[in-house]
């Protein structure tokens, strides 16, 4: 721009004019003032020759305290310390120009996926534990509304003295809403047909489960019963008829849940299906068809028990159908032991299948004859892996006694007795003895 003439400056030619800004604020006492030469464009202009300089600045930014400015060109300052900018002839205002931010696409995208995969890993997390708290709620309702009506039946006196769970479940349809009873023969009328159990996720046939023994309770001797209850809850029922259902109605300590063994499943006909899922149990310490608790020789042995007794009347009545000979005593307890395993479709082991668990126990070889006693060492720690329990009877000696299913008369039938130091047979264990040492055990599948 020379100083002689007056030249028409272009938009362009105000733009090339721009430097680095020389005053970044205005306070905002110079606010008025300043507004009337910042915002101003004029397309051209003319009287160059009234002014030396001209100041450009664009207005970005004001709040309560400053006006910001930016890009201003260099002209002599006023008293008030900022560049003037008078308004042209035939000028117009500025606009204001105020930039704003944004997300890219990319960024949009990338944020996106990181949710979408946060979500994928803790989604299913949450959703299960919610689902376990679920069934953990549900299963602590049912468990305390079946003992309320437990210890109601307690307290009326009709907890024990059944004979079959039929008779049980009976009573207990009284006290908890059942819907739906089956019997064992059509169990998956009112519980899944399959369900998943133990730690090897074995799937096990319901239709199979159809004795106390399915339940790992070989001395029990009952039927199992499916249940269906108001509540939704569907179940399998199988009731504990030996002295060890108590039962005392001036008693508050007694739950009754030794008096059944059950399997609930609190979500009904619902999957999983599944065992500590929505699958729970009382009593139940195995699930399936066979109830071997260990197996010599090819003989399967079931869990070791000690039977309850039978009356000389049960005794007599029920003689021929357990292929008893004579009855005697008014608590019999080989008859009981009969009995047990018969109700599970077993029997009391032979005298040879019983020389065959000493050979294994023992690592010798025994016949069998009446009085024989054989010395040799009982690994201990293999009868202790079958289940069988050692009775200390001192002096360093420990073992336990089973009844064979060979009576000997009217008052006594064979034991096999087991030491840790000897083994022999004792032919006259008179059939009313029950003691911490004698045990009975079935065989078969």
């Amino acid at each position: 721009m020379g100083g002689g003439g007056c030249k028409s400056a272009s938009r362009t030619e105000h733009s090339s004019l721009i430097t680095p800004k020389v005053k970044s604020a205005f306070t905002l006492a110079e606010v008025p003032e300043a507004r009337q030469h910042i915002g101003h464009w004029s397309n051209s202009y003319s009287h160059c020759e009234e002014r030396s300089d001209v100041a450009i600045a664009r207005l970005v930014n004001c709040n309560d305290n400053a006006i910001t400015t930016s890009n201003a060109v260099h002209s002599p300052r006023n008293d008030k310390g900022y560049n003037p900018l008078p308004l042209g002839e035939g000028g117009t205002q500025c606009r204001v120009r105020v930039k704003k931010a944004a997300f890219t696409l990319a960024e949009v995208l990338i944020t996106l996926a990181i949710i979408g995969i946060v979500a994928a890993l803790t989604i299913p997390t949450l959703v299960q534990n919610y689902q376990t708290k679920a069934w953990d709620t549900a299963s602590e309702v049912f468990q305390r509304k079946l003992e309320e009506s437990l210890k109601v039946m307690n307290v009326q006196g009709t907890l024990a003295g059944y004979t079959t769970t039929e008779a049980f479940v009976d009573e207990l349809s009284k006290h908890i809403k059942i819907t739906r009873i089956c019997d064992n023969d059509d169990i998956t009328t009112c519980f899944a047909d399959k369900v998943t159990w133990g730690t090897e996720n074995e799937e096990v046939e319901m239709a199979d489960v159809k004795r106390a023994s399915h339940f790992g309770q070989d001395s029990w001797g009952t039927n199992t019963v499916g249940v269906q209850f108001a509540n939704g809850v569907n179940g399998v029922i199988a009731y504990n008829p030996t002295e060890t259902c108590k039962q005392d109605p001036y008693s508050n300590q007694i739950t009754g849940t030794s008096c059944l063994a059950i399997l609930y499943d609190v979500d009904g006909f619902k999957n999983p299906n599944t065992q500590n899922k929505d699958l729970r149990s009382i009593n139940v310490s195995s699930l399936g068809g066979s109830s071997c608790s260990f197996e010599v020789g090819g003989i399967c042995f079931g869990t070791l028990f000690q039977p309850t007794a039978l009356t000389l009347a049960e005794c007599e009545a029920q003689k021929g159908e357990l292929e008893i000979n004579e009855c005697y005593y008014d608590a019999d307890y080989w008859a009981g032991a009969v009995k047990a395993c018969a109700d599970q479709g077993k029997r009391l082991p032979t005298l040879a299948e019983l020389n065959t668990l000493a050979n294994d126990l023992y690592n010798t070889t025994v016949s069998g004859g009446d009085g024989e006693v054989v010395y040799a060492t009982m690994n201990t720690d293999k009868a202790s892996s079958y289940g069988i329990p050692l009775y200390d009877f001192g002096d360093g000696i420990s073992g336990f006694g089973l009844w064979s299913g060979q009576e000997t008369g009217a008052r006594r039938a064979y034991a096999r007795e087991f030491y840790s130091v000897n083994t022999g047979w004792y032919s006259n264990a008179n059939r009313d003895y029950s003691g911490p040492s004698l045990w009975a055990v079935c065989v078969g599948e």
